[in-house]
């Protein structure tokens, strides 16, 4: 039977599923603001979105506010409306990724994703959504490898640090590894209480499996 501690530190990590950005949005998904980056949410301009007209980029920062508002479905609509004048935007695809996969229709984000990835294939956000996705279906080494590539593309990107701690933490079972993702992972957000929990607890794994190693050699 799993511990208390194991299905609440994994529901937290089901819950950045529907999250691209560092803090999460009580109302419903928080999508990718910005064109590229797609991790801050604050609304820096990426080249993509230098090269859209106002009036288009209007109607995106309109679905980026239903979807940021928990109104999924205008947002959708809103994307696919962009996307017909500008299919070649990456991180609308992105958003609907998130969306799909908030839904439960693992299929079509992964298709979104796919679109994202042939346009941007660094593109960082789309590779940590994808990683998400892969550890959704029990594919573990492919998750950590989609991870990997997110922080390889942006290593400063906090949210694939901290998949990546949940991963090894808790699917993988590399204790050293998710520590060190978690402890980067707090470097760049700052001081997370709920994390610094795990740290703790890690730190006592770790101590407590090299004490039995110690005892049985």
């Amino acid at each position: 039977m799993l511990s208390r501690q194991f299905i609440k530190r994994s529901q937290v990590g089901l819950a950045l599923l529907v999250l691209l950005a560092m803090a999460g949005c009580a109302s419903g998904p928080r999508p990718v603001a910005d064109g590229q980056e797609g991790g801050a949410g604050q609304g820096a301009q990426s080249q993509e979105t230098r090269d859209v007209p106002p009036k288009a980029l209007t109607l995106y920062e309109q679905a980026v506010s239903s979807m940021a508002s928990g109104d999924s479905i205008d947002a959708e609509l809103r994307f696919q409306e962009f996307l017909l004048q500008y299919p070649d935007f990456a991180g609308a695809h992105v958003n609907l990724a998130i969306i799909f996969a908030a839904r439960g229709d693992l299929q079509a984000a992964e298709n979104s994703l796919t679109d994202a990835l042939i346009l941007a294939p660094r593109h960082p956000a789309a590779l940590n959504q994808l990683g998400m996705l892969l550890r959704r279906q029990g594919k573990f080494q492919e998750a950590e490898s989609a991870y990997l590539k997110a922080i390889t593309a942006s290593p400063d990107y906090a949210l694939a640090h901290y998949n990546l701690g949940v991963l090894n933490d808790l699917y993988l079972r590399h204790l050293d590894a998710a520590l060190m993702y978690y402890e980067r992972y707090q470097e760049l957000v700052g001081e997370d209480k709920q994390v610094t929990r795990w740290i703790a607890d890690l730190k006592r794994r770790i101590s407590a499996t090299q004490r039995t190693a110690n005892v049985t050699e």
